[in-house]
């Protein structure tokens, strides 16, 4: 695709997004037969991109026909499965706005860093195509709405990356606990107790050769090229990723609103900074999270969430887990497929674990053309991924904040509000979706 084209389709994203309006191409939305396979691009192919790949190569219908990344030193290993999977090579691009203008791609999955997951997932319901992002939907909470409305307004198949809403081990442990199984419940603990070393200090450098530092950047402020802020670790750079509150911890944040029923809260109250290590990391490493939900339950409800870098214990099991507090006892989640429930005398009255795939959720509901049958819809994602962005602003600004559910913003806090949203970096704009 020339410049002139990509300025093009910028242009053409901006008056749409103005005009409510905004198809480059429109990709297949049924299928005539089994046989005719959904053809996916894989958007960001280092890390969870390995996950999407190894998921849906061995489906029979499914193609992956182009995979993009930034840094092109990755393709050579990352397509090797697929040619021998189909007996030809997939198509590679380093800018995923030739994917978006491509009419032969059915769905993408976006597996790039956070600060891109709304944009592009919004770019790729305004060309027509179905979208499974990686979690946390956004890198804030504007944007997150953003893609919600998009999905609707396209009437796009969009579903989050928060796979354990699939293992019907949990479905059925979350189903338990709305039907009373201990009570009315109170209380969900989230905890996010998993080891993450050191990452150093580096110095910016210059940018390596193979590598579109640019579009790495798309959303975010321009900033040297440092490789403790590409690869992995961007995640704890503000500009780009949410620390492991909106990393690991999403999973176990969805996990925990889902079982409590409740949306966002009134009021939220955090406290979080760096311990251990003297390193590149920005986001606090050790945070406490508490949130409040007035109008859930007889008195309202709570959860509360830790995460935790370094040595510690399990609780009940559960390093990387749940525990619901109920008025007849607990709930115990202790891994992305199993849950323990336990009577007032800490007896074990009941377990479960069993697993499914998330992405042939995925891929079902595409053929169907039902966003309905995805078991991780976005407004959830939305929700989950927002609870984090609260959480870490509250930490950042080192104080309780009140917040308004209704309309997504705090009360009458102008400098808690600025970080809802942020400046975006042109041509890589969220646009707001009418």
């Amino acid at each position: 695709m020339s410049e002139q084209s990509r300025r093009d389709f910028m242009r053409n994203a901006a008056m749409g997004a103005a005009a409510g309006v905004f198809m480059v191409g429109t990709s297949r939305t049924s299928w005539a037969g089994a046989n005719d396979r959904v053809r996916v691009a894989i958007i960001g192919i280092r890390g969870r991109g390995r996950d999407h790949l190894q998921n849906l190569l061995p489906m029979e219908d499914v193609e992956v026909a182009t995979v993009c990344d930034v840094d092109e030193r990755l393709f050579a290993d990352f397509i090797k499965p697929i040619e021998k999977r189909y007996k030809k090579a997939p198509k590679t691009e380093y800018d995923l706005r030739r994917v978006m203008e491509d009419k032969d791609i059915d769905a993408v999955t976006i597996a790039t860093p956070n600060h891109w997951h709304s944009l592009a997932g919004v770019w790729a319901c305004q060309a027509g195509k179905h979208v499974y992002v990686e979690k946390p939907c956004s890198h804030n909470v504007f944007e997150g709405r953003q893609l919600v409305e998009a999905a609707k307004k396209y009437n796009r198949v969009v579903q989050h990356g928060t796979q354990i809403r699939s293992n019907p081990s949990i479905r059925e442990a979350i189903q338990k606990l709305h039907d009373g199984v201990i009570g009315e419940v109170y209380m969900a603990r989230g905890l996010c107790y998993k080891t993450r070393d050191t990452i150093g200090k580096e110095q910016d450098c210059p940018v390596p050769e193979g590598v579109h530092y640019d579009i790495w950047l798309g959303p975010a402020p321009e900033r040297p090229f440092n490789p403790n802020r590409f690869h992995y670790n961007w995640h704890y750079m503000w500009d780009y990723g949410n620390g492991d509150l909106g990393n690991q911890g999403v999973h176990q944040m969805d996990v925990a609103r889902w079982g409590l029923g409740v949306e966002l809260p009134t009021r939220v109250s955090a406290m979080g900074e760096m311990f251990i290590f003297d390193d590149d990391k920005e986001v606090p490493n050790v945070i406490t999270t508490s949130y409040w939900f007035p109008n859930a339950g007889t008195k309202g409800k709570m959860l509360v969430f830790e995460v935790r870098p370094w040595i510690t214990n399990d609780e009940k099991g559960a390093k990387i887990g749940n525990l619901f507090y109920g008025t007849k006892g607990y709930m115990v989640i202790d891994s992305y497929t199993h849950y323990v429930i336990y009577d007032k005398d800490d007896n074990k009255i009941d377990e479960g674990r069993s697993e499914a795939n998330h992405y042939r959720n995925f891929i079902d509901a595409v053929r169907a053309g039902d966003p309905g049958q995805v078991n991780a819809p976005i407004i959830e994602g939305h929700l989950s991924s927002s609870l984090c962005h609260l959480g870490l602003i509250s930490a950042r600004l080192r104080r309780s904040l009140d917040f308004d559910p209704a309309t997504e913003t705090f009360v009458n806090d102008s400098e808690a509000n600025a970080l809802l949203a942020r400046k975006y970096r042109e041509p890589f704009v969220v646009p707001k979706i009418a």
